[in-house]
């Protein structure tokens, strides 16, 4: 919800948890940064991102698929 709230400028509190695609486009660009490795994620994740839980269980796989490979 931070990391939103950097997109939007409001507090994290009033961000809303769905994502659309700018924000599913800021989170990756985030996630990419913060942990310097490029998420390869599936059109079909992506798609399947729709709040920012789903962003979570995407990110978490995607990483620790990364990090396993």
């Amino acid at each position: 919800m931070t990391m939103l709230a950097e997109l939007t400028a409001k507090p994290a509190a009033e961000v809303s948890d769905r994502i659309g695609s700018m924000e599913l486009a800021w989170l990756v660009h985030l996630v990419e940064q913060r942990y310097e490795r490029r998420l390869d994620l599936t059109d079909d994740e992506l798609a399947g991102i729709r709040t920012v839980d789903d962003a979570l269980v995407v990110f978490r796989a995607s990483l620790t698929a990364s990090a396993d490979g």
